[in-house]
Order: structure tokens, then sequence, then C-alpha cells
């Protein structure tokens, strides 16, 4: 069984890798697309925090626009480099020219019988995946994805970011019978940091203790801006539902993608009804302190 990562690597995409590093887990590739901030700077980031944490993973390079062309960022909210920070950030880093995705990712698919998907961005590499080789869909036994909303959006008041950049990518996969795990907007919700966290982290002894509280500080300031004292971790909740699936409670659903709706596409619709429709499966309880002391203590070991 491996894991292979599809991200579009903002700041929490680094500490859910992080987390699952610490956590002992081996991860054989990661597909890179268009997310929160455009391919280009998603590579830089990338390139950035291989050098800052000594990261050998592979990299490869994935979809720059959805499948139906468009581009959906949150450098409106996060700034061009989808990265906020209290004064240190990623090392500048020009990422070497990286091989794409789908090659990779088929020959690594050829090679598993049950591979698991953490998609921490859009679905549109997974989707590019299943049109060309739906062949291979068989051989993954889950897509652990943190996207979605059971009861909201983010990004609109229906959906949430990584479900509107691509809601037809999700469409695809849910139409392939591809198994879904969803870790959504409620779910990581539960899971929240404070300036607290934020100091304990700089005190950490370690050469990159400063650039992971700035970081973490920065990420925080999303909040702090808006009036709330806390801010959810969102990737390493999806990170944690893979390394420590003990500490969730699943529940199958049915889960469609809205495309269409004037004020509700790429909200994803959740039904608990008709268990004979049901294809997914969604973060139903958690436990949150647990899954907040993963994420803080792999950012503390990687200090």
């Amino acid at each position: 069984m491996g894991l292979w990562i599809d991200t579009d690597m903002s700041v929490d995409d680094v500490f859910a890798i992080l987390l699952l590093q610490t956590a002992g887990e081996e991860i054989d590739g990661i597909s890179l697309g268009f997310g929160v901030t455009p391919l280009t700077q998603v590579a830089r980031n990338a390139a950035g925090a291989a050098q800052a944490f000594g990261w050998s993973i592979p990299l490869h390079a994935g979809a720059e626009r959805a499948i139906l062309g468009g581009q959906e960022h949150a450098t409106r909210i996060l700034g061009e480099t989808g990265i906020r920070t209290r004064g240190r950030t990623l090392p500048e880093a020009a990422p070497p020219p990286l091989p794409p995705f789908l090659p990779a990712l088929t020959a690594w698919l050829e090679a598993q019988e049950r591979a698991t998907v953490l998609a921490l961005g859009p679905l549109t590499n997974l989707a590019v995946l299943a049109l060309a080789r739906p062949d291979l869909l068989p051989r993954i036994e889950r897509i652990v994805w943190m996207g979605g909303g059971v009861t909201s959006g983010n990004h609109t008041a229906s959906a949430e970011f990584n479900a509107i950049a691509d809601p037809e990518a999700l469409a695809i996969l849910i139409a392939r019978g591809v198994a879904i795990r969803m870790i959504d907007l409620d779910a990581c919700r539960r899971v929240q940091i404070a300036e607290a966290d934020v100091t304990a982290l700089r005190a950490a002894p370690g050469p990159n203790a400063d650039l992971l509280a700035d970081l973490l500080g920065g990420y925080l300031d999303i909040a702090l801006e808006r009036g709330r004292e806390t801010m959810a971790l969102y990737d390493p909740v999806a990170a944690a539902a893979y390394a420590r699936p003990d500490l969730f409670r699943f529940r199958s659903v049915r889960l469609d993608a809205e495309l269409t709706g004037q004020h509700t596409r790429g909200r994803t619709v959740v039904e608990t009804r008709h268990p004979h429709t049901h294809n997914a499966e969604i973060a139903e309880d958690l436990d949150a302190a647990a899954v907040k002391s993963l994420c803080l203590t792999a950012l503390g070991a990687a200090a």
C-alpha cells in the first residue's frame, strides 16, 4: 500500500507533509497543480519547502487550469505566493524543470495493488488520470481529500475552495466510481490553533523554529484579521485522517458535485439516506485534541 500526494502546496500543505513524515509514512511522489496560487508559484513553494526541510520526494508538474479551462485562486486572501508569514518564509528556490505527473503517477499505480492518494487541493490532476487511464482506477483504494463542505463553504457561501476550483474534476471521479473519503470544512474547523501555539513553536529547539513559527503565525493571521482568535488547520487534518484513521469516525454517504447552480456551483451535496446509493465517506467526528497534537508535534520535530 503506497501513498501519493496531490497538492497546491500552500502552507498547510507543508504542515500536512511534515505530519506524515513525523508519523513515519513513506510518500512515494507528489504531483503539483494550480490552486490557491498559479502552478508556477506552487512549484516554487514546493522547491522552497524541499530545501528548508530536506525533502527528497519526487515532484511532478500537473494541471495549470481546471478541466474546463478556468483558473480559480485564493491570492486575495493568501497573497501572491499563497503563503502568509510574519517575517521569515520558505527559501527562494527555483525549481528545476519538473517532469509531468501523468507518466509518473500511472507508473506508480501500475506497481500498486491498494494505493491511497492524499489530495490537498483541486482534483484536476486526478480527473486527468481518470480520463486518461481509467483502467488504473481500481488500484486506488481511496482518495483522502481535504475538500468540500457538508454545511457551507468558505470561498462562497455554498462552496469550499478546493471544490469550486474544479467541480467538474470531482464529478468525473465520482462518475468513475473512485472511492473518496472527504475531510470537509466542518471536520477541519474542529481543529484550531491560537497564538499560544505559535509562541510554543518559536521556543522549540532547532534551526527551523523561527521559520515555522512565522509560517504558523501568518496562517493564524488570516483568522485574526477577521476578528477570530483561532484558525482551523485544514490540510493537516486530512493528513491525520490518512495516518491515524483511528482518531476519526467516518460515515458512508452519497456525494455529488453541484455544477450548474447560479449561487451554488462547487457545492458538495451530501446525502445520508438511501444507503444503496452511497459512494463516499465523510469524517463525521474526530478527536480534535489528538489531531492538533499530531500536527504541532510534527512542526516541533521539524523545527
